[in-house]
């Protein structure tokens, strides 16, 4: 059983939302019916709540792919079939906005020596979300009308490490944006046979000196109100 989600199975939907900030996990369980809090243990916030009538789990992944990993892993421990990340993310390419979505079709991640490398010490694994997730994700995006792209990032294991140097090289290799988790995430999913998937709100952009500094949760606040409804409209939608 889970060491950090101390939480019972009947109290863990089969469909979740992850985030990496707790105040993100606050945000969206707010747009749930009748949400109640079933972890806090070692910062790791969790709820479950209903919406449109189906039930959903909010839970808390931390920084990084070793803490994403950790929760992921307890989540299917407690019965989750679908998890959905909704995370932030820096752009790498100079078009995309403050509040835009990046909707990743796969994630690079770091040589060696990472979280993604303990699991397949033997080789590198595609790391892609759920095709059916994907397709949705991207559907709702439509609807909502919202900017958005969809296409490669990279999952970085170091968040100060990113410098001019890197932002070009990934770049020119077709990454649109960096963050820290999805690798992580879509490829426990394979493994542990798990449906995920992921859209990012652009936190700010590598690319531009007037865009590099990152806001505080309040100032992404509205964009994470759109985004939580889009991840939510496409969570209760897939079996």
């Amino acid at each position: 059983m889970p060491v950090h989600i101390i939480a019972k199975p009947e109290d863990i939907a089969k469909r979740a939302i992850i985030a990496g900030d707790p105040a993100r996990v606050e945000q969206i369980a707010g747009m749930l019916e009748n949400p109640y809090l079933v972890n806090s243990n070692r910062g790791y916030i969790t709820y479950t709540g209903y919406y449109k009538g189906e039930r959903v789990t909010v839970a808390t992944h931390g920084v990084g792919a070793p803490s994403a990993a950790i929760v992921v892993e307890e989540l299917k421990m407690l019965g989750v079939e679908v998890i959905i990340r909704l995370g932030t993310t820096g752009a790498l390419i100079n078009n995309l906005e403050i509040g835009d979505i990046v909707i990743p079709t796969g994630a690079s991640y770091p040589y060696g020596g990472n979280t993604t490398s303990m699991y397949t010490p033997d080789g590198y694994m595609a790391a892609v979300p759920n095709p059916i997730v994907l397709g949705k994700l991207i559907e709702k995006a439509r609807i909502f009308n919202v900017r958005f792209t969809a296409g490669p990032i990279f999952s970085s294991d170091a968040f100060y490490a990113e410098d001019p140097l890197f932002v070009r090289r990934w770049a020119l290799r077709g990454m649109i944006s960096v963050e820290m988790e999805c690798a992580a995430v879509f490829i426990v999913g394979l493994l542990r046979k798990i449906k995920t998937g992921a859209l990012l709100i652009v936190s700010n952009n590598l690319t531009r000196e007037d865009r590099k500094e990152i806001p505080v949760a309040e100032g992404l606040k509205k964009y994470v109100d759109v985004a939580s409804r889009i991840a939510l409209e496409t969570i209760v939608e897939i079996q």
